[in-house]
C-alpha cells in the first residue's frame, strides 16, 4: 500500500478520535444555542484558524479583537509537509472558520477539516489562492512541475495578491458575523491602504536594479507569484520538486546557468538547509543572501516588524541591494499592523 494511503488513514482514525473526546461539550452547547450555523449571534466570538504566519497576519489586521485566533504551522516549519498533531486537530475540529492558502499547500489541515465536516457540518473553509487565480492562473515551475498536478501556491508573496487576501478575508467575517461588518470593512480599508503603498515602494525599488540583474535563483521555489508584478525573472531553483536535496548533476547545472546569465547572488530559505546554497555560491563565485522569508514573520513576536509587512520589506531589503538596487521607497512604510486594539 502506499504512503498516502497510510497517511489519510492515520488522520482519519485521529479526527474520528479527538472528535469523540470533544463531542459531548460541542453537542450541549449545539443543542442549547440551536443557532443558525453559518451566522455568528451577537454574544458569540467566531473561532477562526488559520495556517502559516503571514495568512495569520492578513487576518489579523483584518479581524482585529471580533474573533478567536490561532496560527496553526509554527514559524520555520516547511509549510508543505506540516501535519497536524491531536491538539491541533481539535483546534481545526471545534473551529467556526479555517483559513488556508490552498492550491495543495496544506493539504493535511484541509483533511482533517473534511473529515470534520462530518461531525461538524457547519464548520466553514476558505481556500484564499484558490478564491484569487482559477486555473488559468496557475504557475508551474522547477519545484512544481505541471505533470505533478499541483502549482505553486505561494500566492502571498505578491502584495497586489494580498490585498485581494484581505478582501476574501473581509468578506466571508461579514457573511458569518454581520454584526461586526463596520469593523471588518474599516480595518480591510486601512490594511490595504498599506499594501497598496508596499506595492508601489516595490516597484519603485526594482526599477533601481538595472534590468540585466533581474534575475532570481532560490533555494525554495516562492517567488512565481512576486517575480512578474515586479518584471523580475526566476532563473532556477535549486530544491526539486519532491522537497529533497538536488544531485549533483542538479548542482552542476544551477552552477553552470548562474555563470551564463551572470547572476550577482542566490538566495536561501529560513526553513531549509543552506549547505547547498552555500556550495553552490562558492563554486559560482556569487554572494549568497542567507535568508529570503516566505512563511516566517521577522523578528519575535512583539516586534513592530513581526508581520506580513514587516517580512515582505525585510525581504525587499535582502533582495534588492544585492541585485545592485537601493530600497529608499521603502524607508517610510511603517511594518506594524494597521489594526491597533
Amino acid at each position: 500500500m502506499s504512503e498516502n494511503f497510510f497517511n489519510n488513514t492515520k488522520i482519519m482514525f485521529v479526527v474520528t478520535f479527538t472528535i469523540l473526546l470533544s463531542l459531548f461539550a460541542v453537542i450541549s452547547t449545539s443543542i442549547d444555542n440551536n443557532l443558525n450555523p453559518v451566522y455568528a449571534p451577537a454574544n458569540k466570538t467566531l473561532s477562526v484558524i488559520t495556517s502559516v504566519s503571514p495568512i495569520t497576519n492578513i487576518v489579523k489586521n483584518i479581524a482585529g479583537d471580533k474573533i478567536s485566533l490561532t496560527g496553526l504551522v509554527p514559524e520555520g516549519v516547511n509549510s508543505h509537509t506540516f501535519e497536524p498533531v491531536p491538539s491541533d486537530i481539535i483546534k481545526l475540529s471545534s473551529a467556526d472558520l479555517v483559513i488556508i492558502n490552498g492550491l495543495f499547500l496544506e493539504d493535511n489541515m484541509e483533511k482533517v477539516v473534511n473529515e470534520s465536516l462530518k461531525n461538524k457540518p457547519d464548520i466553514q473553509l476558505l481556500k484564499l489562492a484558490d478564491n484569487t487565480v482559477n486555473s488559468t492562473g496557475w504557475i508551474f515551475d522547477f519545484s512544481f512541475p505541471r505533470e505533478l498536478g499541483h502549482p505553486n501556491p505561494h500566492l502571498w508573496l505578491n502584495p497586489v495578491n494580498a490585498m485581494k487576501f484581505a478582501n476574501l478575508t473581509k468578506d466571508k467575517l461579514i457573511e458569518m458575523d454581520p454584526n461586526n461588518t463596520a469593523h471588518y470593512t474599516e480595518n480591510a480599508e486601512k490594511y490595504i491602504a498599506l499594501l497598496k503603498q508596499l506595492d508601489e515602494g516595490i516597484k519603485e525599488a526594482v526599477q533601481s536594479i538595472s534590468p540585466e540583474n533581474r534575475k532570481l535563483i532560490t533555494y525554495h521555489d516562492s517567488w512565481a507569484y512576486f517575480a512578474p508584478r515586479y518584471n523580475i525573472t526566476v532563473i532556477g531553483a535549486v530544491q526539486p520538486s519532491d522537497f529533497s536535496e538536488p544531485s549533483p548533476l542538479d548542482i552542476a547545472k544551477l552552477i553552470d546557468q548562474i555563470k551564463a546569465e551572470k547572476i550577482p547572488a542566490i538566495f536561501a530559505s529560513e526553513v531549509f538547509s543552506n549547505r547547498i546554497t552555500d556550495q553552490i555560491a562558492e563554486e559560482a563565485g556569487v554572494d549568497i543572501v542567507q535568508t529570503l522569508r516566505d512563511d516566517s514573520l521577522p523578528g519575535n513576536l512583539t516586534s513592530p516588524n513581526h508581520t506580513y509587512v514587516g517580512m515582505m520589506l525585510d525581504n525587499m531589503e535582502h533582495m534588492i541591494n544585492p541585485l545592485g538596487g537601493n530600497t529608499s521607497s521603502l524607508i517610510n512604510i511603517n511594518p506594524e499592523n494597521t489594526y491597533i486594539p
